[in-house]
Parts: structure tokens; C-alpha cells; sequence
């Protein structure tokens, strides 16, 4: 498996790059099959949030599969574990629900339809020139393209990115949100065809928000 180290706003030491190279065994021995594991360090310069100074983020390419996770603390090796942790516990489960599949076995989810989803925040995004909030908003984008725009002088930043999905049920998309770690997972509903947001309400308790234009609706 390749794994790649990286640091944002501050340098990775080669003692961290030496214990994630030994702890990343952890990932082989439940994901055999794991290609590449993108490990990203990032230091919190402002003092106030000293406890949670150094946040690690781990991902992990298993074919098809991505699984994603990351912790903060107050040092980068504690962070590390913690990480760790979170992605093994998303591995095995990765594992396990391949081996229900081949048994013929699903998980029944419980579903809230019809709640207003939360507002998505895209995970990350790279930045592009641009000159113009109306620019990032109307402009053309390839799979995988981003783009960001700072308003004026405010703080407000317009970030938009293309991704492309396949169509996939409620019970695929749930799945998929619990793999990257995430409270919400937008998709396409491969029943309805729709763009479709699942998302976490409060204990085992999960909802869907689906999207469509009232001319769709009267032809349905």
C-alpha cells in the first residue's frame, strides 16, 4: 500500500512519518486490498484551541471504496490514534457488510422522510483564480473541477465543485456516509432519479431530503 504523508501549515517530522509507516499495518491487516492512504497533518495556530492543536485526517483507496477519518488532540501522535481508530472501526464494518452481501443478508435502515436536511459543507475544495462570486456560480466545470470566490471585502466564500455518482439506493448512500464519516451524503435516488441528501437525525435515526421542480412533480 502507498501512503503518503503530507502537512499543512506546518512540517511533518520524520519521526511521525516513521510511526504512521508501523501503524498503518493496522489497515493492511483488515483492508488487504487497500492501494493508497493519504495522511494529512494540520497544525491550529490559534492558542484558544490548544487541545486540539494537531488534527490528522486518514484516507484510505480500497478499489471503489474510500474511507475517511480524522481527529484532533493535543499532539500529532495522539491524534493519530485516535484516527486510527475511527478508520478501522469504518474498515471492519466496510468488511463485514461485504461478507452480508455474499450471504444474501441486508440491513434494514430506519428512514424520516419529508425533514429539511442541513445545509452541506463541501469537504474540501481547491482553489482556483476567479474574479467575480457570479463567475464561480455560473461557470462551467469538468468532474472534479472546484472553485472559490471570496465576496468583496466580507468574509463570505462561494466554493462549488462537480462530482460524479452514480445512482445509488437510500441504503447505498447510508452506507457511504458512514464510510467518510460524515453527517450528511449527497447522492442521486436511483428509485426516483432525484438528487437526494441522507443525513443523521439523533441516535440510530436518519432522514432523507429529496430535490425536484414543481414541472416534474405534476408530470409524476
Amino acid at each position: 500500500m502507498e501512503i503518503v504523508v503530507t502537512g499543512r501549515h506546518t512540517q511533518v517530522k520524520q519521526r511521525f512519518r516513521d510511526v504512521v509507516e508501523t501503524k498503518m499495518n493496522r489497515v493492511t491487516a483488515i483492508a488487504p486490498d487497500a492501494q493508497r492512504a493519504q495522511i494529512v497533518l494540520t497544525h491550529e495556530g490559534n492558542p484558544r484551541q490548544a487541545d486540539t492543536a494537531k488534527r490528522v485526517e486518514i484516507t484510505v483507496i480500497a478499489g471503489r471504496t474510500v474511507v475517511r477519518a480524522e481527529a484532533s488532540s493535543t499532539d500529532e501522535f495522539s491524534a493519530l490514534d485516535m484516527a486510527l481508530d475511527k478508520l478501522t472501526l469504518r474498515l471492519r464494518r466496510t468488511r463485514d457488510r461485504r461478507k452480508d452481501h455474499r450471504r444474501g443478508y441486508t440491513n434494514p435502515v430506519p428512514v424520516d422522510l419529508g425533514v429539511a436536511a442541513p445545509e452541506p459543507e463541501v469537504e474540501e475544495v481547491e482553489e482556483e483564480p476567479n474574479n467575480s462570486p457570479e463567475a464561480a456560480v455560473a461557470s462551467d466545470l469538468g468532474p472534479g473541477e472546484s472553485v472559490e470566490v471570496q465576496v468583496g471585502d466580507t468574509p463570505i466564500v462561494i466554493r462549488r465543485k462537480l462530482h460524479i455518482a452514480e445512482p445509488m439506493s437510500i441504503d447505498e448512500a447510508l452506507y457511504e456516509m458512514e464510510l467518510i464519516g460524515h453527517d450528511f451524503f449527497l447522492f442521486v435516488n436511483k428509485e426516483t432519479g432525484r438528487p437526494s441528501v441522507v443525513y443523521h437525525r439523533h441516535g440510530w435515526s436518519y432522514g432523507v431530503f429529496e430535490i425536484d421542480t414543481p414541472e416534474n412533480v405534476k408530470k409524476d
